[in-house]
């Protein structure tokens, strides 16, 4: 493959909003004019339950959907690191909320990006925005989408269903852009 092909496995508990994080990938991707899948996968509870989707961004058409290992790997409970830290390549990304995982023992093959995504969510009004705080540290660190175009992504699909909230995710947005700025300085 010469082109663009990144894929990414975002996982948590139900409710945390990783579905949302990956279509939000997915949508900004198709907007990009880029081959897109995204499959979600839930445990048998929907909240509460572990939650994860994969999502495959390419400029080809896309052979296969199944996501074995992941250029980058976003996990959101401890539960989702144990299961899914082994499906980053090397030389990938693993994000993680550092409010609720702790991860010891790094691998030192891969880039680790902690994202302190509760705290930042409830500074700015609202849990639910953890997750839109992750995808700006992802947009910004592995160029899987971009910034501009996720940020109109935004607007358009959360902007419309809540727009009382749509200065928060773009707020939260820029935060985790900023919070991975600061970890690519180093």
């Amino acid at each position: 493959m010469s082109g663009f092909y990144k894929n990414m496995i975002a996982a948590g508990f139900g409710g945390q909003g990783v579905m949302v994080l990956g279509q939000l990938v997915a949508y900004s991707g198709i907007a990009e004019g880029k081959h897109v899948t995204w499959i979600p996968s839930y445990g048998p509870e929907m909240r509460g339950g572990t939650a994860n989707c994969t999502v495959v961004v390419s400029d080809e058409e896309i052979g296969s959907p199944v996501v074995n290992k992941a250029n980058i790997t976003v996990v959101m409970n401890q539960p989702s690191l144990t299961k899914f830290e082994s499906s980053v390549k090397q030389e990938g990304y693993l994000f993680y909320n550092s409010d609720l995982v702790t991860y010891d023992n790094q691998r030192t093959d891969i880039h680790v990006i902690p994202v302190p995504a509760q705290t930042i969510a409830h500074e700015l009004g609202s849990d639910k925005v953890a997750n839109i705080v992750i995808l700006g540290a992802i947009v910004e660190a592995t160029g899987i989408v971009s910034h501009d175009i996720c940020v109109e992504t935004i607007k358009e699909k959360l902007g419309k269903r809540k727009p009382e909230f749509l200065p928060m995710n773009l707020e939260a947005f820029e935060k985790g852009v900023e919070i991975a700025k600061e970890f690519l300085k180093r």
